[in-house]
């Protein structure tokens, strides 16, 4: 989904450039979004299908709400991001210039489009709004606006697609980086670096402020019990600080070994250093998140990551700003080892959002434990689970390999196999 955008940015740079080299760079990663898209769906489509094999008795009772978002999400986002994503790879020529922008941007919206709704789902569940429990307990949905235009859903999302743009700048800069470090299509390197450095710069930003800290204030209001836990405040504090490194003891009540800021976290939630922050003590342990320490230490993993990419970016921003970034070797190899850090720090985010929804299924309405599909025994989970690693394993190899052909292959494969050439005489005479 960062991918989209920047295809959209290199093809607006393209028609007011008249640059042909920011058109290859549309269409070079438009094929790399094209791989990514592939083995998406085919790991994106079982996870529905969950719903109803593991998850009967939660789809039972609240497939009348999300069934309205995760159909649109398939109705529409999805069929428009693919329709237009194969007229955007095979269609230039037919579209024109301008036809193929819009196609560009339509797969865009597709694409972001489809991941709000994802978004509204899961904050349903993290904040249920717009509901009325029916005759016999099933939930019904009563207002489709606010399920909808959840303020939940709102800044969840823009918190995740930041996410998603972060990492699709870092893998846009790290490739630029290689072709850069390699002396390969130096052209389109420098392309990629700045893009991938201005674009992610704001990205990084925003991240933190807003967005960020308007998630952390939904969590203090709707899960205080949830701050606790990611924050390792085992109890209620006036003033209380902000861990910045610690191993939280869940029977000891304490965390150990702590480096924190005073009155920190008091400041950050209610903007006062003396508020109170409620800890796991004010709560019944059976409201407690499952996994304690885990969500601790993805939050923590989170957030440290996210200082690191702001520090990165700024850092590459100012390099470039002075001239000097596509020349400096050690930023450029920053940069380009770099690139697994945004996965790692997406997937501690989503971890962290359903760790601290434990022990609820959707919060204050449904447990986990009464959502499952009563007659799925354990083993057939773990038999499909490992069927399911094996098979996205294998697949994981393929789109290692169809990524690093097209790596190889770079944006303007003519011009460097013509360069190879030119290499070889040379090297033969």
């Amino acid at each position: 989904m960062g991918l989209a955008l920047l295809i959209v940015y290199l093809k607006t740079k393209f028609l007011r450039t008249n640059d042909e080299r920011y058109n290859r760079s549309a269409k070079f990663w438009a094929r790399i979004f094209g791989i990514n898209f592939a083995v998406g769906v085919v790991t994106g489509i079982p996870m529905e299908f969950q719903f109803g094999t593991n998850w009967a008795e939660f789809s039972k009772s609240a497939g009348g709400v999300i069934g309205q978002t995760l159909a649109m999400e398939g109705v529409f986002s999805f069929f428009l991001e693919s329709s237009f994503l194969g007229l955007f790879l095979f269609g230039e020529k037919k579209l024109g210039r301008t036809g193929h922008w819009w196609a560009a941007f339509l797969v865009w919206l597709g694409s972001w489009l489809s991941g709000y709704l994802i978004v509204a789902t899961d904050a349903w569940m993290q904040r249920p709004t717009g509901y009325a429990l029916g005759p016999h307990g099933e939930i019904q949905l009563s207002s489709f606006w606010q399920l909808l235009v959840n303020s939940w859903s709102v800044w969840q999302y823009a918190h995740t697609m930041l996410g998603a743009v972060q990492t699709g700048c870092f893998v846009m800069a790290a490739i630029g980086a290689f072709y850069l470090l390699t002396n390969r299509h130096d052209d389109y390197g420098r392309i990629f670096v700045k893009a991938g450095v201005l674009v992610g710069l704001i990205a990084a930003l925003l991240q933190l402020f807003p967005t960020g800290d308007m998630q952390g204030k939904l969590i203090s209001q709707h899960q205080p019990v949830t701050l606790a836990a990611m924050e390792g405040l085992f109890h209620t504090e006036a003033g209380a600080p902000l861990a910045i490194l610690g191993q939280p003891d869940v029977q000891k009540r304490k965390l150990d070994n702590p480096l924190q800021f005073p009155k920190m976290l008091s400041f950050l939630t209610y903007r006062q250093w003396s508020a109170n922050i409620r800890g796991l003590d004010a709560f019944p342990e059976e409201d407690w998140p499952d996994m304690i320490p885990l969500l601790y230490y993805s939050y923590h993993v989170m957030v440290g990551l996210g200082t690191i990419f702001i520090a990165v970016m700024v850092l590459s921003a100012l390099l470039l700003w002075r001239g000097k970034l596509y020349s400096f070797r050690p930023m450029l190899w920053l940069l380009m080892l770099c690139v697994p850090l945004p996965y790692i720090a997406n997937t501690a985010g989503w971890m962290s959002a359903e760790l601290g929804r434990q022990p609820w299924l959707i919060y204050g309405l449904m447990r986990t434990a009464h959502g499952v599909s009563p007659r799925v025994a354990a083993g057939n989970a773990w038999f499909t689970l490992i069927g399911f690693m094996g098979l996205y394993m294998v697949l994981g190899i393929l789109w290692l390999f169809l990524i690093y052909r097209e790596i190889e292959l770079g944006p303007d494969p003519d011009k460097e196999s013509s360069r190879r050439e030119d290499a070889v005489a040379i090297a033969a005479d």
